[in-house]
């Protein structure tokens, strides 16, 4: 089966093309990576030289892949998002709980429920709990009174899904399943133990930094923030007075989020914004002054993210940082203080035939997308309800049978 990865990334479009054998075993046909000026906040700013881009991105791995590339997974942004946390409980008077009596709580909750200008992108039972006991998975075959099921569901903007799927649509290609950030680089970066034990995964992006929190084995919650590796870049410019181009390479080659008394010793020679030909001097603490104000605001708001839905309670211990501002020195030393938790560098995970260039965390949430599996976000009895849904008179015997279980 052959599966491919679009990522409309705020720096860069790139492309993905991978083999998945039936045994499992994954080998990478290609993988095609173009700049961009055209995305900003990942908004599109410029949409016919997006499609543009994006057809010469496809076109290049379809023929270095020798493939015909007819659908894709779309990494989504999550910014501007919505999470929605519901619950719904039954009275099963000490019976052995079946799918039936799952079924009834789903009946009777929102799950099926649109959001108003809000296109629904993943939902599905976070966990279950019978009589006050928590289970991460079905509790099927035990016995009990009481059911309770706990319900995620993650919108974006509508706006914007319309915008890409009429845009690919142009291009003749369908968008198989959206992605979002939080969720690719999560897939390219944690392995069955950070998702088993708890861990959080942050990308920091050039425009947004987005988090993904893990929990036995579940994907709990996801959310976005509007700040990232451009940030900096522009701060720095505006700071010492240089253009873009300078402030980037300022950034990569000398930036760190922590300082040393060394750092006023190290002269920096750059050029003025104003007068491209003339140079100056700054030292890298001067640089470092502007970098670590905006890092931690980064981390901050991210941080009151997981305040805001009270995530910051389950004291998860496990932080992996990815993205192309993971690679920003002494950005993990960082984290550990402002998230108390142990923290690593998220390297995408080695796919036979990718190229070791490509093994950055900057293309962690482009190789992500094609480590998805829509049906790890299914549950089986949810599949067929919503089968129900669609047909009046199966739905009508869905709402009868309720009253009898």
């Amino acid at each position: 089966m052959i599966k491919v990865g679009i990522d409309i990334g705020n720096s860069k479009i790139s492309s993905i093309v991978c083999d998945i054998k039936t045994d499992g075993s994954k080998k990478i046909l290609s993988f095609i990576s173009n700049p961009t000026t055209y995305v900003n906040k990942s908004m599109v700013t410029n949409l016919v030289s997006v499609k543009d881009e994006i057809h010469k991105t496809i076109s290049e791995a379809a023929k270095e892949s020798q493939t015909d590339i007819k659908s894709v997974n779309l990494n989504l942004p999550a910014t501007e998002s919505s999470s929605i946390f519901s619950e719904s409980e039954i009275n099963v008077s000490g019976k052995m709980i079946s799918d039936l009596h799952l079924k009834k709580a789903v009946n009777q909750s929102d799950f099926f429920e649109t959001i108003e200008n809000y296109d629904v992108i993943q939902k599905f039972i976070s966990s279950y709990e019978l009589d006050n006991k928590f289970f991460s998975n079905s509790p099927i075959g035990t016995f009990g009174d009481n059911l309770k099921l706990n319900f995620y569901k993650f919108a974006v903007k509508k706006n914007y899904t319309n915008t890409l799927s009429s845009l690919f649509k142009n291009l003749n290609i369908h968008i198989e399943n959206y992605v979002p950030t939080p969720l690719s680089s999560s897939l390219a970066t944690l392995n069955s133990d950070d998702k088993l034990l708890g861990a959080i995964c942050i990308d920091l992006g050039a425009s947004s930094t987005s988090i993904a929190l893990f929990e036995n084995e579940k994907l709990i919650f996801m959310d976005a923030i509007n700040v990232g590796g451009k940030n900096i870049t522009n701060d720095i410019a505006r700071g010492v007075s240089t253009n873009i181009e300078s402030a980037e390479r300022l950034k990569t080659l000398y930036g760190s989020v922590i300082s040393s008394p060394s750092d006023e010793y190290e002269l920096i020679e750059i050029p003025m914004s104003n007068e491209p030909s003339k140079f100056k001097q700054i030292n890298r603490s001067t640089i470092n002054s502007i970098i670590k104000p905006r890092a931690e605001e980064t981390l901050e708001l991210i941080w009151q993210k997981l305040k805001e839905y009270n995530f910051h309670r389950k004291q998860i211990k496990n932080l992996i940082l990815t993205g192309g501002g993971a690679i920003l020195e002494g950005i993990a030393e960082y984290a550990q203080v402002i998230f108390d938790s142990n923290v690593r560098i998220g390297m995408p995970l080695s796919i036979k035939g990718l190229d070791k260039k490509f093994i950055n965390p900057q293309f962690s949430q482009t190789i992500g997308t094609i480590l998805f599996n829509k049906s790890d976000y299914e549950i089986e009895f949810l599949r067929s309800e919503e089968k129900y849904k669609k047909n009046t008179v199966l739905s009508r015997f869905s709402s009868w049978l309720d009253q009898y279980i």
